[in-house]
């Protein structure tokens, strides 16, 4: 009986003081002074991150909902992820990574790739320092296209030309677009003819293609086993009219 005696009391003592720890809490005795940012922003804008926060900070330094913040600082555009935590006695501190675009995604306005190959929907508020592709293909794909283009742009460097525009079809035929307008078809992957060598093998003729082509072709065909097709702009068709 003294052993249930003691127990109880010890939870009654227990339940007093989490409801005075409780009560404490919600008392206006703790208020949020500020909030401040810990890293610098350069696509997420001042005023969209006040509008986000004004309804979110809610109660005092301890009753103050961490997560809500999070998941609110998480649905602006250029957010990637987001954290949240207090500092004592009056500060909350949010750390938030932002997206670091390096393509642009299909034809859809405002979609872009980030480094981590995901697609997202922001609008670039000053044109990238350095122009970045365009890709096409299907959505599970975006993380390997990314190392398609990094590992194409390094192959085709020595001839100062720079991939454009890069596209995986659905049945994962690769095309690439270069800066002077000339699409290189390089088709499926295969064990027999990677796309890597019929794109090193384009890289080699490519001085060739140039000399032997009457005018600059605009499609080079390297799906072929062994050689490469050419296709040139039709040329203008020009009427001369002479009095009769």
């Amino acid at each position: 009986m003294t052993a249930v005696s003691d127990l109880l009391v010890v939870a009654a003592a227990a339940a007093l003081l989490v409801s005075a720890v409780v009560w404490i809490a919600r008392l206006p005795l703790f208020p949020i002074h500020e909030v401040l940012v810990t890293n610098e922003l350069h696509e997420v804008r001042r005023s969209d991150l006040e509008e986000t926060l004004s309804g979110r900070l809610r109660g005092n330094f301890f009753s103050v909902n961490l997560e809500g913040i999070r998941q609110a600082v998480e649905q602006l555009p250029w957010v990637r992820t987001a954290e949240a935590r207090r500092q004592w006695p009056s500060r909350i501190e949010i750390s938030i990574e932002e997206h670091q675009p390096v393509a642009y995604w299909g034809d859809s306005t405002g979609q872009l790739v980030n480094s981590h190959g995901e697609v997202f929907t922001a609008a670039m508020t000053v044109p990238p320092p350095v122009p970045i592709p365009m890709l096409f293909g299907p959505n599970e794909l975006t993380l390997d296209m990314l190392g398609y283009y990094q590992r194409a742009a390094d192959l085709i460097k020595p001839l100062g030309r720079v991939p454009l525009a890069l596209t995986i079809s659905p049945r994962l035929a690769v095309q690439m677009k270069l800066d002077d307008g000339m699409v290189v078809e390089l088709g499926r992957e295969q064990p027999k003819a990677p796309v890597r060598e019929r794109l090193m093998r384009f890289v080699e003729f490519y001085p060739n293609v140039l000399t032997a082509a009457r005018q600059r072709p605009t499609v080079v065909d390297m799906r072929y086993p062994n050689g490469f097709a050419l296709r040139v702009a039709a040329a203008p068709v020009i009427e001369s009219k002479g009095k009769p």
